[in-house]
């Protein structure tokens, strides 16, 4: 399955109306960090799959129904979205390995780092786990190979620091 924002933002409006029928398009658009123009679009198209139904419950406000198509799909999505996580965690993981590996050949037993940019925590904390599991030492010294993250990218950086 595709892994647009779009089936993630459906597969989250699909949860929350699920936890809650009558939540709001303007609390959903809060919680998913989007207009609520983009909220009414992704319901909009979720009832003309028939994955959702709108009643009136009172005179100005809405209630969502997902029918069992809409919770199979939310189910699907689920899943599909777990299975992306861990294929992307093992081969994170077996790329920090590699790198590791070749930081020992040069003769290293510990590594830096860097800072990733906001959001990337995630991979930082893959990184810190294969150090541990492959018993890298993770320093501040900058007299050591640095591990970068960018975006789902890991590299390691071997340049030799004046002073070292």
């Amino acid at each position: 399955m595709d892994n647009s924002p779009e089936l993630i933002r459906e597969m989250n409006i699909l949860e929350e109306i699920e936890r809650d029928p009558d939540v709001t398009q303007a609390s959903l658009a809060d919680q998913l960090g989007v207009a609520v123009g983009t909220v009414n679009w992704h319901i909009k198209r979720l009832v003309s799959k028939g994955y959702v139904k709108v009643k009136r419950a009172q005179r100005r406000k809405l209630r969502y129904i997902i029918t069992p198509e809409g919770l199979a799909l939310r189910a699907r999505l689920t899943v599909d979205y777990v299975e992306r996580s861990f294929r992307m965690y093992r081969k994170t993981r077996q790329r920090v390995g590699e790198l590791l590996d070749e930081a020992r050949a040069a003769g290293y037993s510990a590594v830096r780092i860097a800072d990733a940019p906001q959001g990337q925590t995630d991979i930082m904390d893959v990184c810190r786990l294969t150090c541990l599991e492959h018993g890298i030492e993770i320093v501040d010294d900058g007299c050591v190979p640095v591990l970068e993250v960018q975006g789902w990218k890991v590299t390691l950086r071997m340049d030799k620091v004046d002073g070292c």
